[in-house]
């Protein structure tokens, strides 16, 4: 007994000396945040009548390598009566956890991300600056916020990777639209490092680095501290955008976008000075918080897209790739367990599973509420408006076909699918697997029949 109250009595000394925090990055933005990043699609992807957009699942360098291998082989898939391959399509591009690497990677380098991606980030230990063993010192650290703060994994990023570039190298240059998810884990909602949410706290986006919007992204509960972000109310000028109040007062509303505009409007109302963010996964572990709401969110029928692109558009491709591992733990062959940090993976795998199917539901309501919402608008149109918008004889307005997919390891053999569901969720893996990964996205890809009923109605 002696002993059991020795060993907690050092606990309770190493959490009090061990309270481990992130110091907020973000600054004020003095100004309109909206002027200093005017992310529009006017200028982003390559949105004409065929687009492509790609939601990057969690799961470490598992996942950035899956996501890797799909844009390789899209990379050699040639788009049908269009110059460059199916990869030059992609207008929109989200991630979350080890998904936003290979994201984030994409949307600032595009197509030369597939030159040096594997040897930059997969092949390389992401982990030599971080400590990832169980110990009574790290556990101290973990019960005072987490084991490793954001500095180690952060400046590995920006050092090997990223390079100092920030949202603002995001812009121009017909990049795909890129959204890089969080969990703001006070409001339970996701933090998606957009235009809207740095416009409600009054801070400059376009300054803020990618290294710590992916590190937040990536950030496992117990493994990592929160990282920070600071509101600055009252510091900017542009108003909240006008869904924001309709979204918290109309009962109509998505529970999602609910959710979203209270965070939104608490962070303008400096109900929250500094929010709190970990692994997106927590709360959508598709990457799917993105899009949605920005779609949801939209004044128009054709919001995200400008008008000109929405009747131009005639085939859109959107690709969940998962990664997710398959199901582990022996403990279901006895009465005990799971217990300790077992039984945190097992409740941090069951959230994360949890929210995967919901945000897939949402997600397919939403396009297919969209898809007939552009054909309404449309047919609509007058013959002055589309003279304006550039119609071309011959143009069909019902001419519009959204295909939705989800790309994983089921798209392969079943023994080769569990080989894979098997690989660790580390941002250090060995490189045969690696490539054996990357190989699954390639494969996956030309397995699925969401893929190939696009490219043959093409």
């Amino acid at each position: 007994m002696r002993r059991i109250v020795s060993i907690l009595l050092a606990c309770t000394t190493l959490v009090g000396c061990a309270t481990i925090y992130n110091m907020p990055v973000n600054i004020p933005a003095n100004g309109s945040v909206v002027e200093k990043l005017n992310i529009g699609l006017e200028s982003q992807g390559d949105i004409d009548d065929t687009a492509v957009g790609l939601a990057f699942s969690g799961g470490g360098t598992r996942a950035a390598a899956f996501s890797f291998g799909v844009l390789e082989e899209m990379n050699r898939i040639p788009v049908r009566g269009a110059q460059g391959a199916l990869v030059d399509r992609v207008g929109f591009i989200s991630g979350v956890s080890g998904g936003s690497v290979t994201a984030a990677y994409y949307g600032l380098r595009m197509r030369d991300a597939l030159a040096d991606f594997r040897e930059r980030f997969l092949l390389r230990n992401a982990e030599e600056s971080l400590t990832t063993t169980v110990s009574l010192g790290t556990l101290g650290r973990a019960l005072g916020g987490g084991v490793n703060d954001q500095t180690g994994f952060t400046r590995w990023l920006d050092a090997n990777l990223f390079n100092g570039a920030t949202f603002g190298n995001l812009i121009g240059g017909k990049r795909p639209m890129v959204w890089i998810n969080a969990s703001d884990i006070y409001n339970r909602t996701p933090f998606i490092f957009s235009t809207t949410a740095f416009t409600a706290i009054c801070s400059d986006l376009s300054a803020y680095p990618l290294s710590n919007a992916v590190a937040a992204s990536a950030a496992v509960p117990l493994a990592f501290a929160p990282v920070v972000v600071q509101a600055f109310p009252g510091t900017c000028n542009d108003p909240l955008p006008r869904w924001v109040s309709r979204a918290r007062t109309q009962r109509n509303t998505s529970p999602m976008l609910t959710a979203y505009a209270d965070a939104i409007g608490r962070y303008r109302e400096g109900a929250v000075p500094f929010i709190k963010l970990l692994d997106g996964g927590l709360v959508d572990n598709y990457g799917l918080s993105g899009l949605t709401v920005e779609r949801e969110s939209s004044e128009t029928p054709y919001g995200p897209l400008t008008a000109a692109q929405a009747v131009k558009l005639r085939r859109l491709l959107f690709l969940v790739v998962d990664a997710k591992t398959g199901l582990t733990g022996d403990w279901i062959n006895t009465v005990e367990g799971p217990g300790g940090l077992e039984l945190v993976k097992a409740a941090i795998d069951t959230t994360m599973d949890a929210s995967v199917s919901a945000s897939y539901t949402a997600f397919n309501r939403t396009m297919t509420d969209w898809q007939a919402a552009l054909i309404r608008w449309r047919c609509g149109l007058s013959a002055a408006e589309r003279t304006r918008l550039g119609v071309r004889p011959g143009w069909n307005c019902r001419d519009l076909k959204f295909f939705i997919g989800r790309i994983s390891f089921s798209e392969l053999e079943p023994a080769r699918a569990a080989q894979l569901e098997a690989v660790p969720t580390r941002f250090q893996l060995p490189p045969a697997q690696v490539e054996e990964v990357i190989a699954a996205g390639r494969d996956a890809l030309r397995a699925s029949s969401v893929v190939r009923g696009f490219l043959a109605g093409l």
